[in-house]
């Protein structure tokens, strides 16, 4: 039975895993849609309209904001960010889900949205915050400083953990990753997300009455 699709939020800061979970989940299941963002910052070499971002200038994005046409938008060092709604819900009426790698505060505004009741939200946290150190360094890819600026950030970002549906900690991997294929698999069958479910209970009440 055809069901309706859900909007995923995972969040978490940096280091704790939330990237490589979204990677194997979108592994798990090809159907799963990755929400792109739009953008008013300029494309870099090799960047493609619509597969990387939806490039738009201030003017355009604005607009969107104003009609109503974005779930959550941000602006970030002069640029602004933000997911846009008609492909979400166009996935939704094709029962694909969509899945945001977004902050706590885009999850917020997603959860406020008109499309709020479709949401599930995840947040996951590191076993300790000497591991969350450990696995920024352990990327080799950040100088002292920035990973000084990513560990200052997490403490914010983690202090909103309760607002969320479910709480992951990523301690192992391979748990952590079957732990969120159980949330999403569970509430892929609650029964609001199956709107054809009242159809096929009629179907059997006809056929007790041809008994």
């Amino acid at each position: 039975m055809q069901r309706r699709g859900l909007l995923l939020i995972l969040s978490s800061p940096s280091g704790a895993g939330k990237s490589t979970l979204a990677r194997r989940l979108m592994d798990w299941d090809p159907t799963i849609r990755f929400s792109v963002s739009a953008t008013t910052r300029p494309p870099r070499p090799g960047e493609v309209d619509g597969q990387h971002y939806y490039f738009r200038d201030r003017a355009a994005f604005e607009t969107m904001i104003d009609e109503g046409e974005m779930l959550e938008h941000a602006e970030v060092f002069g640029n602004f960010y933000g997911s846009p709604r008609a492909p979400v819900e166009a996935a939704m009426r094709e029962g694909r889900d969509t899945l945001f790698d977004i902050d706590w505060q885009g999850g917020q505004q997603i959860r406020n949205s008109a499309l709020g009741r479709d949401v599930v939200s995840v947040f996951v946290l590191p076993p300790s915050i000497a591991e969350l150190d450990r696995r920024l360094r352990g990327r080799a890819q950040d100088s002292d400083e920035v990973i000084a600026g990513r560990m200052a950030k997490s403490r914010d970002e983690i202090s909103h953990w309760a607002e969320y549906d479910y709480v992951l900690v990523n301690d192992d991997l391979d748990i952590s990753f079957n732990s969120l294929l159980t949330i999403l698999e569970a509430e892929r069958m609650r029964r609001d997300r199956q709107p054809a479910l009242s159809d096929f209970v009629r179907g059997l009440n006809r056929e007790f009455e041809q008994r």
